[in-house]
């Protein structure tokens, strides 16, 4: 007897798409084949659409603790999973920031008892918290995140000889956010001058610049190549950036990866006039021309990972004036919705995408026995209706923020059922708490 059969899919997976079922047993892939038979407790028929793998988010926020107003792990995760994303990474700033082993085992316990999809969470790194990070355990956290520039809390860490050290003694991956401090402030300083507190959002990629982001993601890639440590560029919004990186290695051989997030692909800086704050993010939406050089970097394997950088607040605050106005999107909802426009538009192909946000972030931190439709591994997968639209309104947005940059955009595509560690969490659009996902563990 099988926990659940799937029928006629369509499963995506290694760079194929075959049609087959899938059967799941105590949490695991069992079975696939081009027909299985026998008894399921749950049968669901795929009907020809696909059948992914668990989409792996690899920077996330959360907000808990401390900035529930935003959004909580719970609702986040629940949000997820309607989207298709079945794991997650969620990052250190927080209140108080996950800087310490006790802090960070507080907010695993956290999601133990109300995420809805699998999990790990980042210890943070600090100018003077070194001994706590080599602390980490690499089997059982994704790594450790760097605030190589500041952004939502107060996390920068800015010594030279504390980033040495961490580079140098890294006991797993480092996940930094680059942007060059001193340029960005000395940009902000001048902005100022020139326009008091009436800059507006379209200053936001002038401020937060291209060259911020290049002098600082050279310097990391240049140390971690001095170290030879495992470094993961978060969020590369910038075709300058773009030269750091290799696409000759296979990526379970790279020491340096990178990232890009669903809102750098989509945005360009031409549409802070529809938006305004709604897209302020660290780093910035850029031009149309960086935007557009991120696609070609992302196919040809330069850009390795896709994620979402989802990042809530509340509705009033990101009314207020542009230098009050938080840093963020809610993304994770619609993630895999605005990866299937490029797939529409013949851009991307299903198995591309399936490559960048399955398969790469599993290669690329090293996530054990998930990301893939393999039989043995943990059943995290998606049933997608490619073809289906629908549009994105108040009573269909999950997040706690409740809003959505897409609020009134009409998709094409839609996550039916979503397994998290063979349960199924999501299904027509009602939900099954009644199981939480699992802690990622790591090789």
């Amino acid at each position: 007897m099988y926990d659940i059969l799937i029928k006629n899919a369509r499963i995506v997976n290694r760079g194929q798409i075959r049609e087959g079922d899938i059967a799941i047993k105590n949490g695991r892939i069992e079975k696939i084949a081009a027909a299985i038979s026998g008894n399921a407790v749950k049968t669901l028929d795929a009907a020809g659409n696909f059948v992914i793998p668990g989409i792996i988010d690899d920077q996330v926020h959360f907000r808990e603790p401390g900035l529930t107003h935003k959004a909580t792990i719970g609702s986040e995760s629940r949000a997820a999973v309607a989207g298709g994303v079945t794991s997650f990474m969620e990052m250190p700033n927080v209140q108080p920031p996950s800087a310490t082993q006790a802090l960070l085992e507080e907010k695993y316990q956290i999601a133990a008892k109300t995420s809805a999809a699998n999990y790990s969470f980042y210890i943070g790194a600090t100018n003077d918290n070194y001994d706590e990070v080599m602390r980490t355990d690499p089997k059982r956290v994704c790594g450790i995140k760097i605030f190589m520039g500041s952004s939502t809390g107060n996390m920068l860490v800015d010594n030279p000889g504390t980033l040495e050290r961490l580079f140098a003694d890294a006991p797993t991956l480092i996940a930094t956010h680059c942007e060059d401090e001193a340029t960005v402030r000395a940009n902000l300083e001048r902005y100022k001058e020139k326009y008091g507190d009436q800059i507006r959002p379209a200053q936001h990629p002038l401020i937060r610049s291209v060259e911020a982001c290049y002098l600082s993601s050279s310097m990391a890639v240049a140390m971690a190549r001095k170290h030879n440590t495992r470094l993961h560029i978060l969020h590369i919004s910038t075709a300058k950036e773009l030269a750091l990186f290799d696409n000759q290695l296979p990526l379970a051989q790279k020491r340096i990866t990178s990232e890009v997030c669903v809102h750098h692909l989509y945005f360009h800086s031409g549409q802070y006039a529809k938006y305004g704050n709604l897209i302020k993010c660290n780093p910035a939406v850029k031009s149309q021309r960086h935007r557009d050089a991120l696609l070609p970097a992302l196919l040809d394997d330069r850009l390795d990972v896709i994620a979402t950088d989802h990042a809530p607040h509340t509705w009033t605050e990101k009314q207020a004036p542009y230098l009050n106005a938080p840093s963020g999107v809610p993304l994770i909802q619609h993630t895999l919705n605005i990866m299937l426009e490029f797939y529409h538009a013949g851009k991307i192909s299903m198995e591309k995408i399936v490559e960048k946000m399955c398969h790469a972030p599993a290669i690329a931190f090293r996530v054990q026995e998930r990301g893939f439709l393999d039989e043995g591994n943990w059943a995290d997968l998606a049933i997608v209706d490619a073809n289906a639209t629908w549009t994105v309104q108040a009573d269909n947005i999950l997040y706690h923020c409740a809003w959505s940059p897409f609020n009134g955009h009409k998709f094409k595509g839609k996550v039916l059922s979503t397994v998290v560690s063979g349960h199924l969490v999501w299904h027509n659009g009602q939900m099954d708490l009644s199981k939480t996902g699992e802690r990622l563990s790591f090789v």
